[in-house]
């Protein structure tokens, strides 16, 4: 069973890698496909990402890729979000059925709602004219109020499903910060991440729903999976990989809400 977790791990790794969506919204369904519990598939997951992402942060910030004015207002919203949301969870003293069943939904709606941003992001693009709009590494004046709501926003959404920090994330400051440079937009999605998946990670783990020897073995095949993704970015078309894993998303997404 380790090698298999191993395995998706790659996977996952390799189409993170390659097209920079997939992460919690594959892992997440896979861990589920392997039996484990919802409520423990959503915590371990918050782990994965708070780990992988730390990595990604390091690389961006030294690219000067982060914007920590507009990563500190989502965080704002979004790590109160989190705490508020585990604090309903444990004083609902909801049973491990319901729990389960709460998180199965909204981890559907998740993957819905990430199978439309992925889709619509290339049209969004084209009809914004992101490539003809002038950019540059100077900071963007944070728009605090709207930047607050999609990070508390996220928080609940990732908190329940450890789904939504990246495509929806990025998705969002896309729409609202038009003029940012992609690079800087993913890499303050990814900064913003680390915070929220590790305060969600820290309340799952204090409801016992964290499984570590999982993780290891996940980021054992993950960590070389995004090295060849990246690799091969260049080389191969993703365009095909994006409508695909956003049909996937769809079917699997539905199945868990309906």
């Amino acid at each position: 069973m380790e090698l298999g977790y191993a395995a998706a791990g790659l996977l996952v790794g390799f189409i993170v890698g390659l097209t920079g969506v997939g992460g919690g919204s594959l892992m997440t369904p896979i861990l589920l496909w392997f039996g484990i519990s919802p409520s423990t598939a959503v915590g371990t997951d918050l782990l994965y990402a708070a780990i992988t992402k730390a990595g990604g942060v390091t690389v961006h910030n030294k690219q000067n890729h982060v914007d920590w004015a507009i990563t500190g207002w989502m965080a704002a919203g979004s790590v109160p979000a989190a705490l508020v949301t585990l604090w309903a969870l444990s004083a609902l003293h909801l049973s491990s059925h319901v729990l389960d069943s709460v998180f199965k939904l909204v981890l559907g709606v998740a993957l819905l709602l990430t199978a439309v941003a992925i889709l619509l992001k290339p049209y969004l693009m084209r009809w914004l004219h992101r490539d003809n709009i002038a950019q540059s590494d100077d900071p963007v004046v944070p728009k605090v109020v709207p930047t607050v709501l999609i990070g508390l926003g996220l928080g609940v959404l990732v908190t329940l499903s450890s789904i939504g920090a990246g495509a929806l994330g990025t998705l969002a400051l896309f729409l609202l910060y038009p003029k940012l440079p992609t690079a800087r937009l993913v890499g303050t999605e990814i900064a913003h991440a680390i915070p929220l998946t590790l305060v969600a990670y820290l309340g799952h783990a204090s409801m016992g729903n964290i499984h570590y020897l999982l993780v290891a073995n996940l980021l054992m095949g993950s960590l070389p999976g995004i090295w060849m993704g990246s690799k091969l970015t260049r080389q191969l078309t993703d365009s095909w990989l994006r409508v695909a894993l956003a049909v996937m998303l769809m079917v699997i997404g539905s199945k868990l809400v309906y």
